[in-house]
């Protein structure tokens, strides 16, 4: 038998904190949404170069 749990945390950061949260989740999804397109850049080239192949 499996049993999940989970915990719920409730944060009250002061104005700095908030600011370097924001930055770091900002940055985060610069990051991801760079190497995701990079990925779909290589899947689309990967294709072209199959099609060619045909």
């Amino acid at each position: 038998m499996v049993v999940n749990k989970a915990y719920k945390f409730r944060i009250y950061p002061t104005k700095e904190q908030l600011v370097l949260i924001n930055k770091t989740i900002g940055c985060s999804r610069f990051v991801y949404n760079f190497f995701l397109g990079k990925q779909k850049e290589k899947d689309a080239y990967w294709y072209i170069c199959e099609e060619m192949k045909q």
